[in-house]
């Protein structure tokens, strides 16, 4: 529903580029150069004399010089993270075709702060995430800001399981971040960028309009981020010792819903158009008496400020929670770093790393309010309800002493209102020393202990207690023409002061204080693992093929992990339901490796090469502060093949068993109540289900039909989430197949396309609301119409009702899909070469089975309830560089998602639901980018750059469709939601 970039739009973002890039005479040489054949999409440059020497090679253990992945791998270099502009790791990989968007900075509602990767959309839990071939952070507490984004080499993607190699989580993939470790001299990077967008979208900007709410500004420029990093390194003792630090500081400024067209207003669907809808939690005040003479029915203060009820209209009073929400966080990172390299003799190379990172983030959504959903009891006598008022509400009781339960949603507003604010702070360490070494005869050994903790901590400001609200309807006559609190006379709570939600606009700034109620919790997570290995070449005792000339590699080693986690709330979090968890895991682990080099330098068979792997996981879970004590044993196993046919041509394959064993939050965090996307088929005067089909989920036949079944205000129903004690661990089976062709060792062509097959069995999870709402009311199912837990009074699945959505070892989940890479170099004489990457994903499935032994839905081709994020058949990067000398480049970019549908256009019966004409597609969408870059000389390069570069908006969807990091109407891990962002960049070094 977006509109496309006009001409004079085009010209005016290439014409203001053009100018900037002749201002500033701009930029580095970046342009791509193949690297020797690795069967990876390589996104690379010249190597760097930084660099630290010593290769890691992600995806197995085994030394060996020439080693070349078995496994789909893909390569980002630090050079694309400058082509990008990028200050956010995340960033740069959720543009990969391999990765689906997580939690990232354009979440504010719900957001815990962090980042995270989803590989091949199974999940970020799934996916393991190493920096230097070690792990991160605790498994519960990844953090992908942890990563400085100034000292990263290159980024590994190697997909399939690697359980084998590294242990548990590694079911999709591992991301393993290489570091800079090794520096000889002084960096310093800065970067600032803003975004740049025009708001011209007249169908949506017709919507708001009509609606009487205001547009975004027609431009706009905001959104800045500044990043500034250095990096020093001196290498002492004849090259013996060196030792590396760096520091950062990241800013991110906040933008507001209300700047952009998409997000300006909460969009419902109404068959072939919008509307601008809103909550039911408005400023004038909406009751819903549960007895009396108004019982079921939805009524509001009237606007014009008199304390009059009349009928709720949505059109005419709901409100527009939109424009105060954060569509990007407000943000500010600092880390820093050090590492060490000392060669006592072959024998002995002490290494060592401390790497911190303090993290502040602020989302924002808009003012708290007494919530429609939660039961209230107001008295019947209260001196701020009018006449007329106190008999709707209370009939013939009306001026008692006696009391009424209603639900009330009222949303504070005027000069007491603020919005809720949502402090999240993150202070993560982590620190290693290990000693490494040549034992002679072809034998190597490393020992390390690595030790990382993750301190959470979240305030919420401003939002309204529960508590406190109940005491402040609880109001009485002062007996002197005015109210007072009950808890004020009886002595309870001396501080109460009473709330008017009977009048529109009417809550004092003194009453608002007296409501809001900030909650603390706080999060300490941490983990220790002490790890040591051997790795051996046995051709050094003449253990080789006879059709062979290198010899057996062999890796044989040991693992200890202990995570921990202790998490707890204040006196407010803890009445407001938060409850506290604590819990350990510790796993001790035995692994080998071996690599068998068949058959070498024979007609049609340059190298046959088999790799295998094992280890053996014994975990002992416990939770001290109930006793609780559980363990388990797990296997897992590879074997990998490849076939190098003739010089250009290799074949490779691989199959992995791999596990992921419950995390410490999905084995002990409490039970909580959260909000969920969806709608009741049994709400409202006219609901969607029969009685008998609302009957099998809680509903009473006086309930039915009757206004009492309160619909989900603003589409957000209510799950209860938490842990499972009785968790086991996922299993996952993981078969890959591909050729490379890569010419001269791909130095100026290589081409692979691999098939990669993922399984995950017993996969642990929640059903989504969306599936046990669908397959209650499609199928009768009692499993399903079980998860229902109706308010008792309202029959509502909100407020005190919901549906159980807690974690559970679950059905399957099953990828499949063709990834295509390569790249290209062509020379031009006198004008330099072009180069070009190339990285494309064909999605064959994307199936989920909810239940063992159930049915199941594949996601391929389709977003939104059950689906969640768009699932695209096929995505593809494309980048082109053009270096007319070894100092300027010109470089541009192609991000392709095909076109996907809503889920329930599906005729699949998970999927199926109510016909949405508006949101059934989201068309094809093609973003471009444009970066230049110049050496200055030696010691200085500048780049500057702008990504969608045509200013082209995301798409715009109804908010009860969007599920899973959905946000301001759209997708904004998936499309580029702010516009044209515009860069600018310096790199110095001496």
């Amino acid at each position: 529903m977006t509109k496309l970039p006009t001409a004079s739009r085009v010209s005016a973002g290439l014409a203001a580029l053009a100018c900037a890039l002749v201002s500033h005479a701009a930029s580095a040489q970046i342009a791509p150069v193949p690297q020797a054949d690795t069967g990876a999409a390589t996104l690379t440059d010249k190597p760097d004399a930084e660099a630290s020497e010593e290769v890691v090679v992600t995806g197995t253990r085994i030394r060996r010089p020439d080693l070349i992945s078995n496994s789909p791998l893909t390569t980002v270099n630090a050079q694309e993270l400058a082509l990008q502009g990028a200050t956010n790791v995340e960033n740069v990989l959720n543009r990969l075709p391999q990765f689906t968007a997580d939690a990232n900075e354009n979440v504010s509602n719900g957001s815990d702060g962090t980042a995270n990767v989803n590989l091949r959309n199974l999940g970020a839990s799934r996916v393991l995430t190493l920096i230097n071939g070690q792990r991160m952070l605790p498994t519960q507490a990844i953090d992908i800001n942890f990563v400085p984004s100034a000292v990263v080499e290159r980024i590994d993607v190697a997909t399939g399981g690697a359980s084998a190699v590294y242990g548990s989580d590694a079911l999709s993939g591992v991301v393993n971040f290489i570091l800079r470790d090794k520096l000889d001299g002084v960096r310093l990077d800065v970067q600032s960028s803003v975004a740049d967008h025009t708001n011209d979208n007249s169908f949506l900007r017709s919507i708001i309009g009509a609606r009487g709410y205001s547009n975004a500004p027609e431009h706009v420029r905001d959104g800045g981020k500044q990043d500034v990093n250095a990096a020093v390194g001196k290498t002492f003792l004849d090259g013996r010792l060196n030792i590396t630090a760096y520091a950062g500081y990241r800013h991110t400024d906040p933008v507001l819903q209300s700047t952009r067209d998409v997000s300006a207003c909460a969009l419902n669907s109404a068959s072939t158009t919008f509307t601008c809808g809103g909550s039911s939690n408005t400023p004038y005040g909406t009751f819903t008496p549960l007895a009396g003479p108004a019982a079921g029915q939805k009524l509001t203060n009237s606007i014009d400020g008199s304390r009059t009820w009349v009928p709720y209209v949505s059109s005419v009073y709901a409100y527009n929670y939109a424009p105060l929400n954060y569509i990007q966080r407000a943000d500010d990172r600092y880390n820093a770093g050090a590492f060490l390299h000392l060669k006592i003799a072959p024998a002995a190379e002490i290494y060592g790393s401390f790497m911190y990172m303090k993290d502040k983030s602020f989302s924002q959504v808009a003012p708290s309010a007494l919530y429609f959903g939660q039961t209230y009891t107001v008295t019947c006598n209260n001196p701020l309800l009018s006449a007329s008022q106190a008999q709707t509400l209370c009939g013939t009781a009306a001026g008692t002493a006696a009391t009424q339960n209603t639900l009330i949603g009222y949303r504070l507003s005027g000069t007491g209102a603020l919005p809720r604010r949502d402090s999240l702070q993150h202070e993560d360490f982590r620190s290693m020393v290990g000693v490494r070494g040549d034992l002679g005869s072809g034998f190597h050994y490393d020992a390390s202990v690595l030790r990382s903790v993750a301190h959470y901590d979240e305030t919420y400001l401003n939002d309204v207690s529960v508590a406190k609200a109940q005491r402040a309807l609880l109001a009485v006559p002062d007996g002197k023409g005015g109210a007072v609190c009950q808890s004020v006379l009886d002595g309870t709570d001396t501080a109460c002061v009473p709330v008017n939600v009977f009048q529109a606009n009417a809550i004092t700034s003194a009453a608002a204080n007296y409501l809001y109620a900030p909650k603390s919790t706080q999060g300490r997570y941490a983990l220790s693992v002490i790890s040591g290995s051997v790795t051996g070449d046995l051709g050094e005792f003449g253990i080789t093929s006879p059709f062979a000339h290198d010899g057996v590699g062999i890796v044989l080693g040991g693992e200890h992990r202990r995570e921990t986690l202790l998490f707890t709330g204040d006196e407010l979090a803890l009445a407001a339901g938060t409850q506290n968890s604590d819990g350990i895991i510790a796993v001790n682990e035995g692994f080998g490796e071996i690599e068998l080099p068949l058959v070498q330098d024979k007609p049609f068979i340059r190298g046959l090469t088999l790799n295998g792997g094992f280890r053996y996981s014994s975990y002992k879970n416990r939770q001290d502060s109930t006793g609780f004590r559980s363990s388990y044993n797990a296997f897992t196993y590879k074997g990998e093949l490849s076939w190098q046919v003739v010089e250009p041509l290799r074949l490779r394959a691989s199959y992995n068993r791999a596990i992921r064993a419950p995390n410490i939050t999905e084995l002990f965090s409490n039970l909580s109540l959260g909000n969920a996307n969806a709608t009741d088929p049994c709400a409202g005067a006219a609901p969607t289900a029969s009685l008998a089909a609302c009957q099998l989920t809680g509903v009473t036949a006086a309930q039915y039909n009757n206004r009492l079944v309160i619909e989900c205000p603003a589409d957000q129903c209510t799950g209860q989430f938490g842990g499972n004690r009785n968790l086991k661990p996922e299993k996952a089976d993981t078969y890959t197949a591909g050729a490379v062709f890569a010419p001269n060792g791909g130095r100026t062509l290589s081409v692979s396309l691999d098939y990669y097959h993922i399984k995950v069995k017993d996969y642990i999870g929640s059903i989504d609301l969306n599936t046990t709402i669908g397959q209650c009311f499609s199928t009768g199912n009692p499993f399903y119409c079980g998860l229902f837990h109706r308010d008792p009074l309202t029959g509502s699945i909100f407020g005190t009702g919901y549906v159980v959505s807690t974690t559970l070892n679950t059905g399957y989940l099953q990828t499949s899909g063709l990834d295509v890479t390569g790249t290209v170099v062509i020379r031009l004489g006198k004008f330099g070469k072009i180069a070009t990457d190339f990285v494309g994903t064909y999605l064959l499935q994307q199936i989920t089975q909810p239940l063992p032994g159930g049915g199941t839905y594949d996601c391929k081709g389709l977003f939104g309830y059950s689906c969640g994020q768009p699932n695209p058949t096929w995505r593809h990067n494309l980048r082109v560089t053009w270096s007319p000398d070894d100092t300027v480049s010109l470089s541009a970019n192609w991000r392709y998602l095909d076109a996907t549908r809503l889920s329930s256009t599906s005729s699949n019966s998970f999927l199926t639901g109510d016909a949405d004409p508006i949101d059934a597609r989201i068309p094809a969408y093609s973003y471009f980018d444009l970066t230049a870059a110049v050496a200055i000389n030696d010691n200085l390069s500048l780049r500057l750059g702008a990504n969608n570069l045509l200013d082209k908006s995301p798409p715009a969807l109804a908010s009860g469709v969007l599920n899973l990091f959905g946000n301001g109407n759209t997708y904004p891990g998936v499309y580029d939601v702010l516009g044209r962002r515009i860069f600018a960049g310096a790199t110095i070094r001496f």
